[in-house]
C-alpha cells in the first residue's frame, strides 16, 4: 500500500474500514501489517485519495 503522506488527514476512516484490522495509525503515520489482503477497500473509502495499491512484484 502507498500512502501519499501530504493528502492524508489521519482521519482513520480506512483504519476502520479494513476487514483485516490490518491498517494502524501511529504518531500520524499510516502502518500496514502483513494481514493486508490488499482487497482496497481502504483506498476506496478515504476521502482525499491518499491511498493507492502497490503493484504487485
Amino acid at each position: 500500500m502507498i500512502v501519499d503522506q501530504s493528502k492524508c488527514l489521519h482521519c482513520g476512516g480506512c483504519v476502520g474500514s479494513c476487514p483485516q484490522n490490518a491498517i494502524f495509525l501511529n504518531d500520524c503515520v499510516l502502518e500496514f501489517s502483513n494481514k493486508c489482503n490488499r482487497c482496497g477497500r481502504c483506498v476506496k473509502l478515504c476521502p482525499v485519495a491518499a491511498l493507492r495499491l502497490e503493484a504487485k512484484s
